[in-house]
């Protein structure tokens, strides 16, 4: 019964991610941390290392924290928290750093609706290089109207 539970949490933590890759986007990326989330959204330098890179490496310690904390007895629930965390992590690199931005040169030839679809929302998401206005989503659930058949 606890490996189902912790299976449900694990999905749980996956699916909050994708509203916390939103808020974080939308009031932290786009309000008080705009200085490190600016240069993803127009390049001000020739290096592969992005200043937005430092929130990937904030969720990476969050999750490596749940999973460490992790205690059979006392805190049995940090393993499936930190590895949803770390799954959703490896899941928004393939499809925003990969995918998308190809920061890597595969997966170029994903055409099917719904890749076009959230290449075409990340586009008019990256149309507003500025910190006001800027439309907000999460990774996975992208407004039906990007949706074209």
């Amino acid at each position: 019964m606890k490996i189902l539970i912790q299976i449900l949490i694990f999905i749980a933590t996956f699916s909050v991610m994708e509203f916390m890759a939103w808020f974080t986007h939308k009031y932290v990326m786009h309000g008080f941390l705009w200085s490190l989330h600016k240069d993803h959204h127009h390049k001000d330098h020739n290096s592969w290392w992005e200043r937005n890179d430092l929130f990937f490496i904030f969720y990476a310690i969050v999750s490596m924290s749940f999973i460490m904390s992790h205690n059979p007895i006392t805190f049995w629930i940090g393993k499936p928290i930190g590895f949803g965390i770390l799954a959703y992590g490896i899941a928004y690199f393939i499809v925003h750093d990969i995918f998308i931005h190809q920061r890597f040169k595969f997966l170029r030839n994903a055409n099917n609706w719904y890749a076009k679809g959230v290449r075409r929302a990340h586009k008019m998401h990256h149309k507003n290089i500025h910190k006001e206005k800027g439309e907000c989503f999460g990774m996975l659930v992208v407004p039906f109207k990007y949706f074209k058949r």
